[in-house]
């Protein structure tokens, strides 16, 4: 599985991300140790306390877990991959929660280490942790059969579709996915030669390039969004500047948003408000029914957790009983018995756990099947909106060049007028 880690302080911020269940279908805290609050709120709190004790202000690790996207890991194949990366981490024993996500019909792990050692009061150095944490995600993957991506194949070269979280955030608000907006510049860049072949390439995708006050070349898009070149290209500012030029000769990012803003009619504007509503209606059957189905598979599992509790008290009840009191239990200590008793107990008790454990499990996994099921129709849908827009960034650039040509016209045609005048008549 992808191991991806990172030092960090920030208790509040990082608790209510961690048990945010808007964005998520599940959210469960899965364990809390060698803290007082059994809640992730006071957990984390405490680890921030502790560590006003010291310099220290990344006093937290956090580790995200995240099997293959076909995979469905078991609740125990993601707490022994969390035990893994604390040995090799050099963590071992510190205080830490573990936290399940379950998304779109996937699951995955996040886990918090206090790096505070509570007899030292220094922080755990963890030197090359990146390096420890890519080396022991090809062993899970190779642990487990899954096929290894190519990141690791490739000794951790880095994918292209990885992302800063001020990209994600961007392609968010302009409802897109990066990975969408990154292959439009990839595209284009891919099937240019010049700095005139790039720049049409882009507007044939929605994008305008044009010369950044610091990042010498940048791209708008109808929106008025400011993208940097390189940064969605994945590469360094002078090769760009080798393949396109001085970016001198490009209008200013204020000149190309005055132009946008003259050139994309009013009409248009509605034409894209209308689709976007046409998305979003779209969305709604499915997106309630995702809602339905999330609020249905948290009631089943409450009542799974109930159920479990329940018959582990009654079990706990009759294990305690054949403990003997008074004089008989006292020639039980004496005789073996008791030890006896003891150890059957707690072979009982062990064997529930793992048999508890494993309906959890079934249960987990059945549900995320089911909810597979929408998500192939919800990503069947994003695909379609994706083309939609395609169509719609086309016409809207075929409108803008048309609206291009109409002004140089006019321009032509009042230079010619301004020639005649000097001329004067002819005679």
């Amino acid at each position: 599985m992808i191991l991806k880690g990172s030092q960090r302080g920030g208790a509040i911020n990082l608790a209510d991300h961690l048990m945010n269940d808007r964005e998520n279908d599940h959210v469960t805290l899965v364990e809390v140790r060698g803290f007082v609050a059994r809640d992730l709120h006071g957990a984390l709190a405490e680890a921030y306390a502790i560590s006003k004790g010291t310099k220290c202000e990344q006093f937290f690790f956090s580790l995200s877990l995240n099997p293959p996207k076909e995979i469905v890991a078991s609740e125990q194949d993601l707490i022994d991959a969390a035990n893994q990366a604390e040995e090799k981490l050099g963590l071992h024993n510190q205080p830490r929660a573990i936290v399940f996500h379950e998304k779109e019909g996937r699951r995955h792990a996040h886990v918090v280490w206090s790096r505070i050692d509570g007899i030292s009061m220094k922080a755990i150095p963890l030197p090359h942790f990146k390096n420890k944490l890519m080396s022991l995600a090809r062993d899970l993957y190779l642990e487990h059969g899954w096929e290894l991506p190519e990141g690791l194949r490739r000794d951790g070269g880095k994918s292209p579709l990885n992302f800063t979280l001020a990209e994600w955030q961007q392609a968010k608000r302009l409802k897109l996915d990066p990975r969408e907006i990154k292959q439009s510049f990839r595209d284009a860049w891919d099937r240019s030669d010049s700095a005139k072949a790039f720049q049409h390439a882009l507007e044939d995708k929605g994008y305008f390039l044009a010369k950044g006050d610091r990042r010498s070349f940048v791209a708008l898009d109808i929106h008025g969004e400011v993208f940097s070149v390189p940064r969605m290209l994945g590469i360094k500012t002078k090769e760009v500047k080798h393949k396109l030029g001085d970016p001198e000769s490009l209008a200013s990012v204020d000149d190309t948003k005055s132009a946008i803003a003259r050139k994309v009619t009013d009409h248009i504007h509605e034409y894209i408000e209308q689709v976007d509503a046409k998305h979003d209606q779209d969305m709604q059957p499915l997106t309630d029914q995702k809602l339905s189905m999330r609020a249905n598979h948290r009631s089943e599992r409450q009542h799974l957790k109930a159920k479990q509790q329940e018959r582990e008290q009654a079990e706990t009840r009759a294990r305690n009983a054949r403990m003997t009191t008074g004089l008989r239990g006292l020639w039980d200590r004496v005789s073996g018995n008791r030890a006896k008793v003891q150890k059957q107990n707690e072979q009982e008790a062990w064997l529930a756990a793992k048999r508890d454990l494993k309906q959890r499990d079934e249960l987990v996994k059945a549900q995320m099947l089911e909810r597979r099921k929408i998500q192939l129709e919800l990503d069947k849908l994003r695909r379609k909106h994706i083309k939609d827009r395609q169509i719609l960034y086309r016409d809207i650039t075929q409108a803008m060049r048309m609206s291009d040509q109409v002004e140089r016209m006019q321009r032509q045609d009042k230079t010619r007028d301004h020639s005649r005048e000097y001329r004067g008549p002819s005679l």
